[in-house]
């Protein structure tokens, strides 16, 4: 593969991505700093394709990244990323666009047998038999310039994967379970899932009850901390901690002068500009309305403590079944699922459809409507109705 030397300038930028658009598929990687702001500072992006393969730097004053967002977002090759989250996010905030069509390895390795979150050095080793070096990995990417070193190591984060990828897709394909990844690649590649909407940054919080009043001051103060983070680019912390957002939603100030006894804030915030915005969102704050009120994670509809039990024994046979098929349990079956299956729900769960119906789904039903048993045998767990031992 050719390695081109770090790209600084819009024109040699544009003439890579105009060729990058003819091939096959993409591998892309970024390398970030994101400590100190709340957006994450982009620093480097690595791309691969088509037998060439370049970093980009973005903080380069004669350089215009539109060439390549216009190839994440518009083109229609296909993108490679390992575990690429944080990188989509970063993506999602200059463009308000996601890369698609995505193709993400961590995901598919969910299907292969690798695990829930297998780390791209332990796939490249897997797969390719290739130990990456580490040595680079803990660069300040803000720094320049960057050494030799610090680019070789980056830019093999998307050749190792250029050779990865169609290994991985080949396995997939013969063992027919592409379309098992659908669901998780769609999710990955929703812009939704990348947005920072301040109306909804309190469903992250750890609620304090479920008090109506409460909920509606903490909605209020989470959305305030929200825009005043991103306002000043800086991590939600450095505004309030989460725990302090908690206490003024459960014991909110009678006036903006009790903020000086607040644990947690600066006795300045009683008189400051901040403080008085704060008041101002508390002031505002109205009773969370009945159709935003969460759902009750300890008690669900119709889960006592028998279902509870039924739970823990859908997760027995949701680990048994995982290990037979060699995919990650986490790629059938989310948690709250196995809690809906014990409750008596039956309608508008993904498991109960489509290949995770068959892996499990089945199966499940059949444990809580009591045609499917575990027993003890000669120091062995069997499944009866199966006639399927488990070591």
């Amino acid at each position: 593969m050719h390695i081109h030397p770090l790209i600084t300038d819009t024109a040699t930028l544009a003439a890579l991505c105009t060729r990058l658009a003819a091939a096959d598929f993409v591998t892309v990687d970024t390398e970030f700093m994101r400590e100190n702001t709340f957006y994450p500072d982009l620093c480097l992006v690595q791309i691969a394709g088509g037998g060439e393969a370049a970093a980009i730097d973005p903080k380069s004053p004669d350089l215009d990244l539109k060439p390549l967002l216009d190839l994440l977002v518009e083109e229609p090759v296909l993108k490679v990323f390992h575990a690429g989250g944080q990188d989509l996010e970063i993506i999602y905030n200059l463009t308000g666009k996601t890369p698609t069509p995505l193709f993400d390895t961590q995901i598919a390795a969910m299907a292969l047998g690798q695990g829930e979150q297998v780390s791209y050095t332990n796939l490249v080793q897997s797969f390719l038999g290739v130990a990456i070096d580490k040595g680079a990995r803990f660069t300040d990417w803000a720094r320049r310039p960057l050494n030799d070193r610090q680019i070789d190591y980056a830019i093999g984060d998307v050749t190792h994967l250029a050779a990865l990828f169609p290994k991985m897709l080949a396995k997939l394909m013969k063992t027919g379970r592409g379309a098992w990844l659908d669901d998780e690649m769609a999710r990955a590649s929703n812009p939704a899932t990348y947005a920072n909407d301040p109306d909804t940054a309190w469903q992250r919080l750890r609620l304090p009850n479920r008090n109506p009043v409460i909920l509606g001051r903490l909605k209020a103060l989470a959305a305030w901390r929200e825009r005043e983070a991103q306002s000043k680019d800086v991590p939600r912390g450095r505004i309030v901690k989460d725990e302090t957002l908690g206490e003024l939603a459960a014991s909110p100030p009678a006036t903006q002068n009790d903020l000086a006894r607040m644990r947690g804030l600066s006795t300045s915030w009683a008189s400051n500009d901040i403080g008085k915005r704060l008041c101002a969102a508390l002031a505002a704050a109205t009773p969370l309305p009945a159709d935003e009120m969460p759902v009750r994670e300890v008690s669900r509809p119709g889960l006592s403590s028998e279902g509870a039990l039924i739970a823990d024994l859908l997760k027995l046979l949701l680990k048994i079944r995982a290990k037979e098929a060699n995919v990650a349990p986490k790629l059938v079956v989310k948690g709250d699922e196995l809690d809906a299956i014990a409750a008596g729900v039956r309608d508008g769960l993904p498991v109960l459809n489509g290949w995770r119906f068959d892996i499990f789904g089945k199966d499940a039903l059949a444990l809580v409507d009591g045609h499917l048993a575990f027993t003890v045998r000669d120091g062995k767990l069997t499944m009866t109705g199966t006639g399927v031992e488990v070591e």
